[in-house]
């Protein structure tokens, strides 16, 4: 068992949002994922390496989703280092969609889970803890034009495994 704490998100609001997968309701046996009910993994192959772990967040036809981009590790750390075959614990481990998704086991396997599911899971952590929320633009969308600086990446301030400042 792994976890960790949700650190940095960015969301994707297709049709509309050019960045998006769903952009323009654009439908593909690896879209599909994009038109289910909310509460389901959307995981696909980035550059053809790094599985990119997403959540499907709305009601059953509209496309939304939003990216894990960044955890800070909580359970299974030495389990989280030999995926990610390192030797010592540091920010990196978690850092980024593609590391996160690695130090988690997360695979394209995982597509089409259910969220409710007893293999992967978001919770609400226990803690009644407040956190500094931070917005900006997204990253690595540059060429969806006016959709490419909307300020829906989300990360917690001051957290070092956040993937860019």
């Amino acid at each position: 068992l792994c976890s960790g704490k949700i650190v940095e998100t960015e969301a994707y609001q297709a049709p509309e949002d050019k960045a998006s997968h769903a952009y323009a309701n654009k439908k593909t046996p690896r879209t599909d994922t994009f038109y289910l009910q909310g509460g389901v993994a959307y995981v696909y192959l980035c550059y053809g390496i790094h599985s990119l772990f997403n959540v499907i967040t709305n009601v059953e036809h509209v496309p939304h989703a939003v990216l894990i981009r960044a955890i800070e590790p909580i359970l299974g750390k030495e389990t989280m280092l030999k995926r990610r075959k390192k030797t010592k614990l540091d920010y990196t481990i978690t850092k980024g969609p593609g590391a996160l998704a690695q130090a988690m086991g997360i695979t394209r396997l995982h597509n089409n889970l259910s969220l409710l599911s007893d293999i992967v899971w978001i919770s609400k952590d226990d803690k009644e803890q407040q956190y500094s929320i931070e917005s900006g633009a997204r990253v690595g969308v540059g060429y969806a034009q006016e959709y490419a600086e909307m300020p829906w990446r989300y990360w917690v301030a001051e957290n070092p495994y956040v993937s860019r400042k």
